[in-house]
């Protein structure tokens, strides 16, 4: 008898902001603020931009850098914040380090920092994400190809990004339900080579389903 495949059910989510009721003026302020907060405040300002109403395609993939770029006009602060990529660290905290490391730097460097008026100070918040059955099942690979394409923004974000802070091995679902069955490192490789952080969540969606129709296509059974 085969086994039996385990089903891989299709989630859909929706974010709601949360404030803290922590705020910074200027760069000082910033890294005071950051050396305490919740990670969940961190996570939230670098991984959720794309599930916010009005997000395309911006210069800066997370609130620090946009913020330091249109309301400090602190354009060297800006692009040294935007080169921060958070899949290269193992923990959040190890982000928070190295943000404090770029924040402390550009401190030392400049002799008068700039601030923002009070409507414009950066407010630090976290989020809180809510989960919804969309009813879809998979229960064959192959109809990873064709059900991808049609999952919406909030389902990448939820198997694809936030997944990986919810398995244990850090793995998105996808590569998670993959090694569950066995058989697919390859597919599993080609999964992992796609940047979940400076890429739109809908250009995410088309790397997935195109990775999934090549791969499928190359290995007809």
């Amino acid at each position: 008898m085969e086994n039996q495949v385990e089903p891989f059910a299709i989630k859909d989510c929706a974010l709601i902001s949360i404030a803290t009721g922590k705020r910074a003026q200027d760069v000082r302020m910033l890294r005071a603020v950051l050396e305490r907060v919740s990670l969940d405040c961190i996570y939230y300002h670098f991984w959720t931009m794309g599930l916010r109403s009005g997000f395309e395609d911006p210069e800066y993939h997370n609130d620090f850098a946009t913020w330091a770029f249109r309301r400090l006009q602190d354009k060297v602060l800006a692009e040294r914040l935007a080169l921060l990529d958070p899949t290269e660290h193992k923990t959040l905290e190890d982000l928070r380090q190295e943000l404090l490391e770029v924040l402390d730097e550009r401190i030392d460097e400049t002799e008068c920092p700039r601030w923002t008026a009070r409507e414009e100070q950066f407010e630090f918040l976290r989020s809180q994400i809510v989960i919804f059955d969309t009813h879809h099942v998979m229960t064959d690979p192959r109809q990873l190809a064709g059900l991808v394409p049609k999952m919406s923004p909030g389902s990448i974000f939820y198997h694809f990004i936030d997944a990986r802070r919810r398995n244990e091995n850090g793995l998105d679902d996808f590569r998670n339900w993959l090694e569950s069955l066995g058989g697919y490192e390859e597919l599993e490789a080609r999964i992992a080579a796609i940047d979940p952080y400076f890429s739109t969540l809908i250009d995410v969606r088309r790397q997935l389903g195109e990775t999934f129709a090549e791969y499928f296509m190359e290995n007809l059974p």
